[in-house]
């Protein structure tokens, strides 16, 4: 199944996540924190993965076996890579709204600068933009974009989105201990992000294994600065450092929902077993994908989580991903 869940969102209520990138992760950045893993194929060289047609048949059939009380809020691409990168996103989005459900895309903002990915995304209802960094230097130590982006270019091309774009637009920062965790820092980003003039800006932390092990959240004052620094500015702001919860919905196989969600983010061991029990199935289940080496379990933050487990080296662009 290309769809999963529906999962609890902190931004989105009960959000069913559409995954339409085609494994290995494939995207314009190698963020330092990513949950999705490593990036095997960096690029900003837009292609053809699923065909949106295929797209809106499995979200359907996916919704038809939702009881009335998990009916999902939003219609999510957040996939496994930048879901821009995808050339049939505009169609997907058209055909996906067709089911009455509000779509939403979350995207690292980095093809913004192509008229056809800002044209695409224009007909989302809901868009939500990564805004990590405010310099170049950060920009390349945090999300380590493919070779071929520019900073000066990316945030105009944010800016431009922004002025043209009609729905509910966002933007989420991630911040991290030691990298972009202090003040100069929070006021300059304070200042992109009131230019950018979102419905709402997102400060979140990191609450699931990243791809590097030394990422850590920042030091609660921290987090309430620049809370402070981005309310002074008179934006409206909210924290995302809080756990989800369990209640994640099943698209009926219980296998395919496990390394769908997996494939996404890593899925924290109190959901695994509130998703076993939705389906009547037992632990044994993931002991067989472990076993299978399609999924592994890891520990971050005392919590123990199980994430996608991918054999892939490939990379276009020959960048380094580490």
């Amino acid at each position: 199944m290309i769809s999963f869940g529906p999962v609890p969102s902190r931004r989105l209520g009960k959000s069913l996540g559409i995954n339409n990138i085609i494994a290995p992760k494939t995207c314009s950045y190698a963020c330092v924190y990513c949950q999705a893993g490593r990036t095997h194929i960096k690029s900003i060289k837009r292609d053809s993965f699923f065909e949106p047609e295929k797209i809106y048949r499995s979200v359907n059939e996916h919704i038809s076996l939702l009881p009335s009380d998990n009916y999902p809020d939003y219609l999510t691409l957040v996939s496994n890579g930048e879901p821009t990168l995808d050339i049939n996103l505009g169609r997907t989005i058209e055909l996906l709204r067709r089911t009455g459900i509000p779509v939403a895309v979350i995207t690292n903002a980095s093809l913004l600068f192509s008229d056809t990915v800002r044209e695409d995304l224009y007909r989302a209802d809901w868009i939500s933009l990564k805004v990590d960094a405010a310099d170049d230097d950060l920009w390349k130590k945090i999300n380590r974009p493919d070779r071929n982006l520019d900073f000066d270019r990316h945030m105009k091309s944010i800016f431009l989105f922004s002025a043209e774009y009609k729905g509910v637009l966002c933007t989420e920062s991630m911040i991290i201990d030691g990298l972009n965790d202090f003040p100069d820092h929070f006021e300059k980003l304070a200042g992109i992000v009131k230019s950018i003039n979102p419905e709402k800006a997102y400060l979140s932390v990191p609450t699931r294994p990243p791809s590097e092990k030394w990422i850590k959240p920042p030091d609660a004052e921290k987090l309430n600065a620049a809370w402070q620094i981005f309310s002074k500015r008179k934006i409206k702001t909210e924290l995302l450092t809080g756990f989800e919860g369990t209640d994640t919905g099943s698209g009926g196989n219980i296998y395919e929902d496990i390394l769908n969600i997996t494939a996404v983010h890593p899925l924290r061991e109190d959901s695994m077993l509130k998703l076993l029990e939705k389906n009547n199935a037992d632990f044994g289940i993931v002991e067989s994908l472990i076993n299978q080496k399609l999924i592994r379990p890891v520990v971050y933050m005392d919590k123990r989580f199980f994430i996608r487990e991918y054999h892939f080296s490939r990379n276009k662009s020959g960048d380094s991903n580490t």
